[in-house]
């Protein structure tokens, strides 16, 4: 059994586009040497919206990654530069990457919210469309 995450955000303005770029490069290449990495991948929405889904071996090898390296030096910017952002886990067979639409769906039902200085008006009930299909990186 693998797990799956699926994390969604939206910065807040432009301005944390440079920044956040610079921890998203360092997070990926954390995760292509991360132990139990399985499958990986990014979706851009237009408007400053992200989504990723990664499949791990198991849940101590995607708590290891998610509490170490960049990836821990991140998360707590978060809360300054996202006005949405949540994320869902859950138990697969396989390590294949679901599609967005089942994505959106869990996140929507299942899923919980950050915790965010600046939320905007959709966070909490994470009412948004799924990303259309496709994978803008590989990882």
């Amino acid at each position: 059994m693998a797990i799956v995450s699926i994390t969604r955000f939206r910065l807040r303005s432009v301005r944390f586009v440079p920044l956040f770029y610079i921890h998203a490069h360092r997070i990926i290449a954390q995760i292509r040497k991360a132990e139990g990495h399985l499958a990986g991948a990014v979706r851009r929405e237009g408007d400053l919206a992200y989504w990723t889904v990664t499949v791990w071996r198991d849940a101590i090898a995607m708590q290891a990654f998610a509490a170490s390296g960049a990836h821990r030096s991140a998360m707590p910017h978060l809360q300054d530069w996202c006005s949405e952002a949540g994320m869902v886990r859950w138990v697969q067979e396989g390590s294949d990457l679901p599609d967005w639409a089942q994505a959106a769906h869990r996140l929507q039902h299942e899923g919980r919210a950050s915790t965010l200085r600046h939320p905007g008006p959709r966070h909490a009930g994470h009412t948004y469309p799924a990303p259309p299909e496709g994978y803008d990186m590989r990882f």
